[in-house]
């Protein structure tokens, strides 16, 4: 009897709410907000369902956190910028007018970020909140990048206004003040590309970013397409490019192929040495090289100086330059093409098989001997 009535009031409630729903008397008005119950409700779900999912991320790999603590930092400070910025605002930066109208109101997020373990905090960078307007990221298959964000957000509490601007805009994010190549019409483009890359292409200085001055032109404008496309996997790269139209990748392209970057190979922008100079490290420039000029017969890896250099004559303009860039950076990447996350241009499937064939001993040691390389200010990219 009791279970019946039960029974019954379930019905009347459902079709009820139904009928509600139906005759559109559901408020769906963000000028009136939630409920109380509602905001409850759902923020309760919300963090439980977060908390719940997290439990199965496991800590980064060596590879996800290769480029250091410092370059990590500076990696997820860019993209906070870029990305995160308008709706979480930071030290010395509000949130956007626009956004505070939103429902639900995006955190101001500083005082917030202490309230999840790493853990979660990757889960939500990585998948975002549905009904929250907070996106997923752009790549599923860069987990690096995303630690990279969460070694930032670690650091956002503390920071003062000063300091990030720093980490988020670099030290020489304004444009070239003049030069032929400079572009006239896409100064903002130009001016993103420097918070990460340099003013001049240069890089950072810190293994974060790669340089870009001096790469072949073809290679940047089909490495700027694929990012767009989603060929190359990057949720980093891929808002950035898909934001800009072919003219725009074309200026883009031209400008940073004719720059004179000021690095070389094996130092940072400050003159240090990025990798040290010990016997072990000498070593393993040795046995880069010896890989990189002959290549292995017994695995059929090929002589990595025939696609990339250096070696005199001429080369596929599709095939990058790599001599002088960072060493994390290029084991980074041949990491990813082992894993297959990598993608990149048509010529891209030619490195996946390759790097299937490396040992992570072969990629440490090919990428201190690249990066050991001067590249006579012309740097390139991966």
């Amino acid at each position: 009897m009791v279970l019946g009535r039960l029974l019954l009031a379930a019905t009347v409630f459902g079709l009820a709410a139904l009928l509600f729903v139906s005759a559109g008397m559901m408020p769906v008005a963000a000028s009136q907000g939630h409920w109380p119950i509602t905001r409850v409700l759902l923020n309760f779900t919300m963090r439980r369902s977060v908390q719940t999912h997290a439990l199965g991320i496991t800590s980064p790999s060596a590879e996800e956190q290769s480029l250091g603590t410092l370059a990590m930092v500076l990696k997820g400070a860019g993209h906070y910028a870029a990305g995160c910025l308008p709706c979480h605002g930071a030290p010395g930066h509000p949130r956007a007018e626009v956004m505070l109208h939103s429902v639900p109101e995006p955190p101001y997020l500083p005082p917030m970020v202490d309230d999840w373990n790493d853990r979660e905090l990757f889960w939500i960078v990585k998948h975002g909140i549905k009904y929250t307007a907070m996106p997923a990221w752009p790549s599923q298959r860069r987990d690096d990048e995303i630690w990279a964000m969460v070694a930032f957000l670690r650091r956002l509490p503390a920071l003062e206004p000063a300091e990030f601007r720093r980490l988020a805009y670099g030290g020489e994010a304004a444009i070239p003040e003049s030069g032929p190549t400079r572009p006239a019409t896409q100064p903002q483009a130009l001016t993103n590309c420097a918070r990460c890359h340099g003013r001049h292409g240069e890089g950072d200085g810190n293994g974060a970013f790669p340089s870009v001055a001096g790469q072949g032109e073809p290679y940047l404008l089909a490495s700027l397409q694929a990012y767009a496309r989603g060929d190359r996997h990057s949720g980093v790269m891929q808002p950035v490019a898909a934001g800009l139209d072919l003219d725009e990748m074309r200026t883009m392209a031209k400008y940073y192929a004719t720059a004179e970057g000021g690095r070389h190979g094996g130092e940072t922008t400050d003159g240090r040495s990025d990798y040290g100079r010990d016997d072990a490290t000498l070593a393993a420039i040795a046995r880069g090289a010896q890989l990189a000029q002959e290549g292995s017969a017994a695995r059929r890896v090929a002589s990595c100086v025939e696609c990339h250099g250096p070696r005199p004559g001429p080369r596929n303009a599709l095939y990058p330059r790599i001599a002088g860039q960072p060493a994390a950076y290029i084991e980074l990447q041949l990491s990813l093409f082992k894993r297959g996350d990598r993608g990149g241009t048509a010529y891209a499937g030619i490195m996946t098989t390759v790097a299937e064939r490396l040992e992570p001993g072969d990629i440490h040691d090919l990428a201190l001997y690249y990066s050991s390389l001067p590249a006579n200010g012309r740097p390139g990219l991966d």
